[in-house]
């Protein structure tokens, strides 16, 4: 069968590898349909893995699938059905799993696409435990963007930083997939919603998407103007995935008690902390990976309910993926490439 596999930094082949044997106890064989690109791909490509992995590695951290085949002992799904496809292997057994905390699992194996083989590949196995079943209304691109776009959205402003109705909330990277998420979830729930952008081009598509306001920051400090725009007093939130550019200004930007939760660092991992201002403005900073498998299920009742909706910058065939990874890099995408493996 067919799998896209990086082989070496920066270099991405179709490869023909054998197909999975018949599904074991507990698992279910996937028919990969979609699968949605991420900066953890990015990571990856660039050979910036931080924990052991052996290449060649198909890689795809975030994926739809039909169900093609059911193992022994298998409830709740059946054959053709659409599902979301969680992107690490967790152990079902320890307290964090028993209790739903999924990303919070004791025994993790590493990533998909990232340290383990991921899902850009006709077919693959995986324990019946970690797919998510779509609601009808949900299509197989939306399903994709289920597990990391929206999941990690969801899980970071509701979860984590318990976002409220009336708040105030800081999107960084609007033009951005958990952007694009982050933008109508927040505003959904009546937010006034504040975003970022790198070019004028995306100020638009993000007004559209229901922001409140957008901020070129390459042209504005973004911390002076949400000052301005909240009349001195700061966001309640602060929706931080950028990392050492943004960071100074992300807390500039809070109010007092404000919350800022963050999951990702792709300007760099390490920023300096005025440590005097977090405890006299009493901010709190919270760290957020993945999402729980109850998010998935969450986002995709509001996709089935068309409260939100994916945003696709661009569509490809199967295997072009390496200028696909060049444009992200240069962060000239609004919303997320996906790539379809099989219809």
């Amino acid at each position: 069968m067919r799998a896209l596999q990086l082989v070496s930094e920066r270099e991405v082949r179709v490869a023909d590898i054998p197909p999975p044997p018949p599904p074991g106890e507990g698992e279910v064989q996937l028919k990969i349909r979609v699968v949605a690109l991420n900066h953890i791909d990015v990571w990856g490509w660039r050979g910036m893995a931080f924990a052991k992995r052996k290449l060649p590695m198909v890689i795809g951290a975030e994926a739809s699938a039909e169900v093609a085949a059911m193992g022994p002992g298998v409830t709740g799904l059946k054959t053709g059905d659409l599902v979301a496809i969680y992107g690490a292997p967790t152990c079902g057994r320890c307290r964090p799993c028993r209790e739903g905390r999924d990303n919070h699992c004791e025994h993790p194996r590493g990533v998909h696409g990232f340290h383990l083989d991921g899902y850009a590949r006709d077919y693959a196995n995986m324990p019946a435990r970690n797919v998510v079943p779509a609601p009808e209304g949900v299509d197989d691109i939306a399903a994709a963007l289920a597990p990391v776009t929206f999941g990690t959205s969801e899980h970071m402003l509701f979860d984590n930083a318990q976002l409220r109705p009336g708040e105030t909330v800081l999107v960084h990277a609007g033009g951005s997939g958990i952007g694009t998420a982050a933008i109508q979830l927040a505003k959904k729930v009546g937010c006034t919603v504040i975003t970022t952008v790198g070019s004028d081009d995306k100020i638009g598509p993000c007004l559209d998407l229901g922001a409140d306001h957008v901020i070129n920051y390459r042209t504005d400090r973004f911390e002076g103007v949400v000052r301005k725009l909240t009349k001195k007093r700061g966001v309640d939130v602060v929706f931080e995935h950028v990392g050492k550019d943004t960071w100074a200004g992300s807390l500039l930007s809070l109010r007092r008690g404000g919350r800022l939760v963050t999951c990702g660092s792709t300007s760099g991992v390490t920023a300096e902390t005025n440590l005097m201002m977090l405890f006299q403005q009493q901010l709190r900073l919270i760290g957020s990976f993945g999402c729980r498998m109850g998010n998935m299920v969450d986002v995709m009742e509001k996709m089935a309910k068309g409260i939100v909706r994916p945003v696709v910058d661009t569509e490809l065939a199967f295997g072009e993926l390496a200028p696909a990874l060049e444009r992200m890099e240069a962060r000239k995408v609004f919303g997320k490439i996906i790539m379809r493996v099989n219809d």
